[in-house]
């Protein structure tokens, strides 16, 4: 039996093989795990961070419900519960995990040694054993560093000028973060230079700040830094330390202008939002091929120094000229 094919049905099957592999591959389902400390974002409780790197994955193309699906594992604050969520995340074979800071990093490296990892955040990839160096990590882990230590020391002398009469600074963190042993020792050796005292405040649940807050005058707390813990800036902590910090009326720095706009004193560090949102193109860059051990580490460049003048005059403070020239931003 001989069949015969006319010209028009060899060109559309031509056609359609080579269209269908381009369809496979515009129809492809990415799936991204983020591994979080704290909970995703919801209308009712906003989350600036998370909502930036959603929103940058947008712009690069990729939406949830078409052609990426976002694997969401949150601690709730507690770390030790970190990489049981990793592995979770690694034994679901997603095609990257994303974290925040040093102890989500660790858990997704412990996890996995094939996953590309991109981390936000982190402070000292190569001491912590993420990368080989900087420029060529030559791990599956790669992402943006954070200059912590250094921020801290700023946030220091700042602090010290619009409280310039203080002996006692208080420094708010969730010791269950291994990074903090490190910037704690660091942070209180520039605090001494300059004749402060610096009292670790330990606070892992939400519920806790009340009462932190309220014993910080009888402990002779002038002053308060408030760590860069990925906990500490979910909309539920960052309004009650703001307004904590206001009742008590205790003067407290943080390294996100985003507590300043919420009614915080002042901010010194670099722009989470925009980690966050630059976090998006390392994911874009591993999702289009690119190896981990060959995508550098991001340094911060950039630091912002924002103050709050409402907040300042509600403590009584005055904000001195040479802040005020250095300000990258004032709000009145």
């Amino acid at each position: 039996m001989v069949v015969q094919t006319s010209r028009r049905g060899i060109l559309l099957a031509l056609g359609l093989g080579i269209l269908l592999p381009r369809l496979a591959v515009a129809q492809r389902v990415w799936r991204v795990g983020f591994v979080a400390s704290r909970a995703r974002s919801t209308p009712s409780n906003r989350d600036a961070l998370y909502d930036a790197f959603v929103q940058a994955l947008r712009g690069l193309g990729y939406a949830e419900g078409k052609n990426l699906v976002l694997e969401w594992r949150s601690a709730d604050g507690r770390y030790e519960r970190l990489p049981a969520l990793a592995a979770e995340l690694a034994k679901a074979n997603v095609d990257v995990i994303v974290t925040h800071g040093t102890p989500g990093t660790k858990a997704a490296q412990q996890a996995t040694s094939t996953i590309p990892i991109v981390t936000i955040a982190v402070a000292d990839p190569i001491g912590n054993g993420f990368a080989q160096s900087l420029g060529r990590p030559g791990g599956n882990v790669t992402g943006l560093t954070t200059a912590m230590v250094d921020v801290s020391g700023k946030q220091v002398d700042i602090l010290r000028l619009l409280v310039p009469k203080a002996s006692r600074f208080g420094m708010l963190l969730n010791l269950g973060n291994p990074a903090y042993e490190f910037v704690l020792k660091e942070t209180a050796a520039s605090a001494d230079r300059v004749g402060i005292t610096l009292v670790p405040i330990d606070v892992r649940a939400v519920k806790d700040l009340g009462r932190v807050f309220g014993a910080m005058k009888d402990a002779g707390i002038n002053g308060l830094m408030v760590a860069n813990d990925p906990l500490f800036y979910s909309g539920d902590w960052q309004r009650a330390i703001v307004s904590l910090a206001a009742k008590h009326q205790v003067p407290a720095a943080f390294q996100s202008r985003e507590f300043v706009v919420a009614g915080g004193l002042m901010s010194y560090g670099e722009s989470l939002v925009d980690f966050y949102a630059r976090a998006a193109s390392y994911v874009d860059k591993v999702l289009k091929g690119a190896r981990p051990a060959d995508l550098p580490f991001e340094q911060p460049t950039k630091f912002h120094l924002a103050i709050n003048r409402k907040a300042a005059q509600a403590l009584d403070l005055a904000i001195p000229a040479e802040l005020l020239t250095r300000a990258d931003e004032v709000i009145n």
